[in-house]
């Protein structure tokens, strides 16, 4: 084996160790689909489902706030056709509120400082969003 297929098969072992922790890491539903709800830090994805859309959300803080990052697709697309971006800035304790045409609702929150992003199921009140 020449050194430069031995490395070649060195990063590709890395590469495959990489995304079998990934996998390992994220449960996954019985319909195969990876589920994190989520509090998560900057960076880390939460993944779930919203009436009949995926949803993938991830966010970079910057000046206090959540800059928000979500993606929306439908669940019978396998092409990725359907998909939809949104991004938002939400202050510490601040709620997004996601609708689908089913009416149902995902609810996205900033944690306090900017230090998370997590799903909550009900909206706080007014005072402690700052609306």
């Amino acid at each position: 084996m020449t050194p430069s297929t031995r490395i070649q098969l060195l990063r590709f072992a890395a590469a495959g160790a990489i995304v079998a922790l990934t996998a390992a890491s994220v449960p996954a539903r019985s319909d195969g689909r990876p589920v994190r709800l989520g509090p998560v830090g900057p960076l880390e994805p939460i993944m779930t489902t919203v009436g009949n859309q995926n949803v993938i959300a991830f966010y970079r803080p910057g000046d206090g706030h959540c800059n928000i990052y979500v993606v929306l697709n439908d669940r019978a697309d396998a092409r990725g056709h359907s998909g939809t971006q949104l991004r938002v800035s939400l202050s510490p304790r601040q709620i997004v509120h996601l609708d689908t045409p089913d009416n149902d609702t995902l609810n996205l929150m900033c944690g306090d400082d900017a230090e998370t992003l997590a799903i909550v199921s009900k909206a706080l009140p007014a005072s402690a969003t700052g609306f």
